[in-house]
């Protein structure tokens, strides 16, 4: 319980006022969405996956979408099969119940794979870690290439996480 309670102290209260318009953040955005398609030279398909999270992960990611990101209008799509996707974007401490279904996910998805373990609970189990309904994090179900820290992490930084896996595929293929 301290556990969680010096959590929710460190993170502070999340409905606070929007922070100011930062165009320094915008551009930093759209570099890492330009040099995502200068390495890819077409478009990005995400499958996104959620392996048990309390769903904070995914309100993040769900804001790459939001008109600020944009993410979609470069190419960077979400798709709703793993046999279109080029990348899985995993989030929360796999539950057991998940295990199986992430295990045959990461099977249909076509090579090469690579897969971004976003969240705390994604990287290291977060609060839950391992236990009689839970595996923990997604390294130990699926191979990781990277992994986002934060609970949740912000949006550029699951977009620095995807460019840094995208960098390392093609450095491996090169």
């Amino acid at each position: 319980m301290w556990r969680i309670l010096g959590q929710i102290t460190g993170n502070g209260i999340r409905s606070e006022a929007a922070p100011e318009f930062s165009d320094e953040l915008r551009l930093e955005g759209e570099r890492i969405q330009h040099a995502l398609l200068a390495i890819l030279g077409q478009a990005l398909t995400i499958r996104q996956v959620d392996a048990g999270s309390c769903n904070g992960c995914e309100l993040e990611i769900n804001a790459l979408n939001n008109p600020y990101y944009n993410i979609e209008g470069l190419g960077i799509k979400f798709v709703a099969s793993p046999r279109h996707a080029d990348l899985l974007l995993v989030t929360g401490p796999v539950a057991r119940n998940m295990e199986l279904a992430l295990r045959r996910t990461y099977d249909a998805t076509p090579g090469p794979k690579l897969v971004v373990a976003v969240g705390d609970c994604g990287c290291d189990g977060g609060l839950f870690g391992e236990s009689y309904a839970s595996c923990g994090r997604v390294a130990n179900v699926i191979p990781v290439d990277v992994a986002v820290a934060g609970c949740p992490p912000e949006p550029i930084e699951i977009l620095r996480g995807i460019l840094t896996a995208v960098r390392r595929c093609r450095a491996g293929s090169a």
